[in-house]
């Protein structure tokens, strides 16, 4: 495999890896305090629903053009990236807690007893509360997965790197038959930080550039007013039952907006936006036909610390 298939591999591993033990804490509290069939079952169900997820998703996404595919993908790697860097920095520093999974296997635990003992052997909230567990977790290496996988059209190898690191993890996890609290979760969370934000800003950049280049190649070539406005007026006013379903639509759109806003950017949104306005810098002046390669990574290390200033403070 080249350099970069390997790093596809190492980052898809690692982050499928740190969700994982995160994932087991849940499992094994509700299954050992409840019930291990319906817990293991909800835990198998969200597994089934991720890679149906990827199976749907991944050639939708490889279908896009290469320059598009990178400057979108790029971007959202180098916001999740930044993010995932700035926590690991500030749990590293003290100023953040560390997970602990001790911890986190006590209070699952104890809010399965407070739910009560299961009926039977089927139990709904041992199932529900894995589901869960898994299927949130396991949203981030999917993310991973996909977005790097992609822009290499390399979905399987990337899926293939989350699977072995999903089995590894619960294979540890029922042969000790406790949490993993001996995992590196923050320096593994740090180093995947660190490639996330490097494939990010080489692909942002590069897609960036790429298009504003594209862009002033076909500026001589647009057509003229007359043309850009025939066909204008063409399109009837949509009727009440389609105002209607426009609407519908338009709210699960906002409401699919809202859940990736808050799992890509997070709570710090200032990031996000200097990511922006930095790829837009980036296409204006490769556009120019001026050297624009310096500009993202500048751009990462005074985000980074301004974030990290920022939430130091």
């Amino acid at each position: 495999m080249s350099g970069t298939e390997w790093g596809l591999v190492v980052s898809v591993f690692l982050a499928c890896a740190v969700e994982a033990v995160e994932a087991l804490t849940v499992v094994l509290a509700v299954g050992i305090t409840r019930s291990w069939h319906s817990s293991l079952g909800g835990a198998g169900a969200a597994v089934l629903a991720l890679g149906a997820l990827v199976a749907a998703l991944g050639p939708a996404i490889t279908a896009l053009p290469l320059t598009a595919l990178r400057l979108v993908v790029g971007g959202l790697l180098l916001v999740f990236g930044l993010q995932w860097l700035r926590k690991s920095v500030l749990r590293a520093s003290g100023l953040k807690a560390l997970h602990d999974e001790a911890a986190a296997f006590a209070e699952e635990a104890q809010a399965a007893r407070a739910a009560g003992r299961p009926p039977s052997r089927w139990d709904g909230y041992s199932f529900t509360i894995a589901f869960k567990g898994v299927l949130l977790e396991g949203l981030e290496v999917v993310f991973i997965a996909l977005t790097f996988g992609a822009n290499q059209h390399r979905v399987g190898l990337a899926a293939i790197a989350a699977g072995a690191a999903v089995v590894l993890v619960a294979l540890v996890g029922v042969a000790i038959h406790a949490p993993l609290t001996r995992v590196p979760e923050n320096a593994m969370k740090f180093s995947v930080g660190v490639m996330l934000t490097s494939f990010g800003t080489f692909w942002g950049a590069e897609g960036a550039g790429a298009l504003a280049r594209r862009r002033r190649r076909a500026a001589g070539h647009r057509p003229g007013r007359g043309a850009r406005r025939a066909g204008h007026g063409a399109l009837a006013a949509p009727g009440a039952a389609h105002a209607c379903r426009w609407r519908a639509r338009m709210s699960a759109v906002r409401r699919a907006a809202q859940w990736v806003w808050d799992f890509v950017v997070g709570d710090d949104w200032v990031t996000a936006a200097g990511v922006v306005v930095a790829l837009g810098l980036t296409a204006i002046i490769a556009g120019a036909g001026a050297t624009a390669w310096w500009v993202m990574p500048v751009a990462v290390v005074a985000l980074l610390g301004l974030s990290l200033r920022r939430a130091a403070r």
